[in-house]
């Protein structure tokens, strides 16, 4: 399987850095502008040259071997240090070469006549540029600044040490070790190896070769040169003329850039997973600041007491009618349009009180903190802002979600039925009492009594009761027995609707939960996946990254 190509890891790294825009450090996404910038300027300019870089503290030879490279006196050397205060260029192929040039900011130019092989048979001709550039530990800062610079900018580094300072801690912990993922393009030079006895040269380049692979530069080649004596130096020439012939250095640097700046923003993380008990606590938490609870209980309150006024004994239900409706009392009066209603109208549940937003709190930041685990600090603070913002919205949306659920508590068939058959008993009654008083009545006013049947041929106990009697007493117990009834069953039918109305009414809320908490929050986790997927592939990672699918 082929290498991903520059334009696909730059477009992954582009991605990764929109992405992360305020969920990343300022100063990596720099550094991604930054890069993505420099690779669009080389890109644009000749990529027949190989630009190659001898970077290297004081007195460690650059110079010299510059000359020795090029077979002729390019370079200034002198004891006095520094002797390099500008990057001087050797260009072999001149062709096209100034505009990159101008791009490294390269004034002192030097043209080599002769063209850049090794010995002693000259190969094909190379298109080569080859800088000698100031110390990087240089006292003049400008110095140091330049070396830098152009660290960033060439396509190989070639990293010349001394036998007397390969060891420094500052040079590697500084500049080596910084450019450790660029060793496809990287070579190290132990330089003035004649100055050391033969048999302590493998020491010394097994030690060099031990710190580099401490710095995270196992692979890199390390040659033993002398500037002085020539030793290593067409070993030196064959590397670069490989690096030239090949012309994938640039492409090479800059995939090695690319990765290293993906690889500062590959501290984002990779978020965890949510699982649905995760998400039932939450909305618990939600419900119960909703007082979920006391509008289900309205509900069943609301039922009795109109299903008592409806069936209850007459005499007395009317008293029902003085005790208010719990669910009038919340603005959510049985038979209202709930759909319309909820759009226009507030409930009278009261305010959150302290404990209730309390307790939405502890749910929404302990379903944030949930959703946050294994990401980054930034990425945590937005999914921790996003659940800031929700609290600040909830209250009104669970008004509006209680206003706008159908609570089901309408009237019920059985109630007119049972209302029928209470005031038939209670006329019953009312016709038996009359009936009973007639006799006493009629009399008084010069009328003749009626005379008062009586219960015959029923064969049981009865047979000789006064018939308006036993509508009086039957319509009476009858009204008494069937207010109880009613009350048994409005109380279960009640308690029904109650835990319908508690059902609905936590679908509604978990409405809520999900459009004003868990979708804002599982967008940034949404996010920060793609981060991680953009992350991998700006790496040229292949593999599917943990936590993402």
């Amino acid at each position: 399987m082929s290498e991903p190509t520059v334009d696909a890891l730059l477009g992954a790294l582009s991605e990764a850095a929109e992405l992360g825009a305020g969920r990343v450090p300022e100063d990596d996404l720099e550094a991604v502008r930054r890069i993505v910038a420099s690779a669009a300027e080389r890109r644009a300019l000749s990529s027949e040259h190989t630009v190659v870089g001898f970077f290297g503290a004081t007195g460690s030879g650059k110079s010299s071997l510059m000359n020795a490279l090029a077979g002729e006196q390019i370079a200034m050397t002198h004891v006095r240090r520094p002797t390099t205060s500008v990057p001087l260029a050797a260009v072999w192929n001149p062709r096209g070469a100034s505009a990159l040039l101008d791009w490294l900011q390269v004034s002192d130019r030097r043209i080599m006549e002769r063209p850049f092989a090794t010995e002693p048979a000259p190969g094909p001709e190379l298109s080569l540029i080859v800088l000698d550039l100031p110390d990087f530990d240089s006292v003049a800062l400008e110095h140091r600044a330049i070396a830098e610079r152009l660290a960033g900018q060439v396509d190989v580094l070639v990293w010349v040490v001394d036998p007397q300072k390969y060891a420094d801690a500052v040079i590697h912990r500084d500049f080596i070790a910084p450019l450790a993922s660029h060793a496809a393009v990287t070579t190290a030079v132990l330089n003035q190896v004649d100055r050391l006895p033969e048999a302590e040269v493998g020491r010394v380049v097994e030690s060099l070769r031990g710190l580099l692979r401490r710095d995270g530069l196992g692979d890199v080649l390390v040659l033993p040169v002398s500037a002085t004596t020539g030793a290593g130096v067409d070993d030196l020439r064959r590397v670069i003329a490989r690096f030239a012939a090949e012309r994938k250095a640039a492409s090479q640097r800059l995939a090695a850039d690319i990765r290293s700046v993906a690889g500062r923003l590959e501290a984002a993380g990779v978020p965890g997973k949510v699982r649905s008990a995760d998400t039932q606590s939450l909305e618990r938490g939600l419900a119960a600041a909703a007082n979920v609870d006391a509008v289900a209980g309205a509900v069943a309150g609301s039922y009795r007491k109109r299903a008592g006024q409806v069936t209850g004994w007459p005499l007395t239900s009317w008293v029902l009618r003085l005790a208010p409706d719990p669910l009038r009392r919340l603005h959510l009066a049985p038979g209202r349009s709930e759909r319309r209603d909820a759009e226009v109208h507030r409930t009278s549940l009261p305010p959150m009180s302290a404990a209730q937003r309390a307790q939405a709190g502890t749910a929404v930041r302990a379903y944030a903190d949930t959703a946050a685990a294994g990401l980054g600090d930034g990425w945590s603070a937005a999914i921790h802002e996003h659940a800031a913002e929700a609290l600040e919205s909830l209250p009104p949306e669970l008004d509006r979600a209680v206003a706008r659920t159908d609570l089901g508590a309408r009237a019920s068939w059985w109630w007119p039925l049972l209302g029928a058959i209470q005031w038939l008993a209670l006329i019953a009654a009312v016709l038996g009492g009359v009936w009973l008083l007639l006799p006493v009545l009629l009399p008084l006013w010069g009328m003749v009594a009626p005379v008062i049947p009586q219960v015959e041929g029923t064969a049981t106990w009865l047979d000789g009761w006064p018939i308006p009697l036993v509508a009086l007493l039957g319509g009476l117990l009858l009204g008494v027995v069937l207010g109880i009834v009613g009350a048994i069953i409005g109380g279960a039918v009640g308690a029904a609707r109650r835990s319908r109305a508690r059902r609905r009414l936590r679908k509604q809320v978990s409405a809520v939960a999900r459009e004003v908490v868990v979708l804002p929050i599982e967008g940034e986790r949404e996010r920060a996946r793609e981060f991680a997927v953009a992350i991998a592939r700006a790496q040229g990672s292949r593999k599917r990254t943990p936590g993402v699918g």
